[in-house]
């Protein structure tokens, strides 16, 4: 148990340290359930320019269907994008009605309880697609977004989020509102973010 203890410290150490001196472009190597994951080259190196094509009209939803851990994106009544999620399991994802409030290309994730192996730290998080609404403030953090660290889609596996596979996430990213403008997008009165509807229950495993 210490010395169990002493490499968990150790490793906490070493990538809060990381977290603080390194810029989060240049930060490789994340954390997750107790082991090391590797950011993806594409990731680290992905140079695809901030101002994608954009098209289609506003009249845009998505839904997350908690039961099935599935995403399905409708454009006015066609189903154009259907996608497998991971929603949360040791926290749950919450349901109800948001709105996409601001998109981040990068975002460094943390948290979770060491006591209990659920500690993560997963810095260049892609495509993070954050939502809100009147209950659940922006403050939480809840967000759809790529993956890298797990490729157990259509099971829970997060901490809230919904997680998506990073082509899956990157899709939904240039598709939805606001459009994207730079790494980091707000929406606007003049280009509200895109509704989610978040419903059913997520599997219990």
């Amino acid at each position: 148990m210490k010395n169990s203890f002493i490499i968990f410290l150790s490793t906490f150490l070493i990538l809060a340290f990381a977290a603080i001196i390194i810029p989060q472009s240049y930060t490789k190597t994340g954390y997750y359930l107790d082991k090391f994951v590797s950011v993806p080259p594409q990731i680290q190196d992905n140079n695809k320019a901030v101002l994608a094509e954009y098209s289609g009209s506003g009249n845009k939803h998505i839904y997350v269907d908690l039961s099935k851990q599935t995403l399905y994106a409708y454009e006015d009544d066609r189903l154009i994008y259907t996608f497998l999620i991971s929603s949360g399991k040791w926290y749950p994802t919450p349901t109800g009605d948001f709105n996409i409030w601001i998109k981040v290309k990068y975002q460094k994730m943390s948290g979770g309880n060491p006591a209990l192996h659920t500690y993560y730290y997963l810095p260049n998080v892609p495509y993070v697609m954050f939502f809100s609404n009147d209950q659940i403030t922006q403050s939480r953090g809840f967000s759809l977004h790529g993956t890298y660290w797990h490729e157990n889609f259509g099971h829970p596996m997060s901490h809230g989020c919904v997680n998506m596979r990073t082509a899956d996430a990157e899709t939904l990213y240039y598709w939805t509102n606001p459009k994207v403008l730079a790494n980091t997008t707000h929406a606007s009165k003049d280009d509200p973010g895109t509704p989610i509807t978040i419903y059913g229950e997520a599997p219990k495993e």
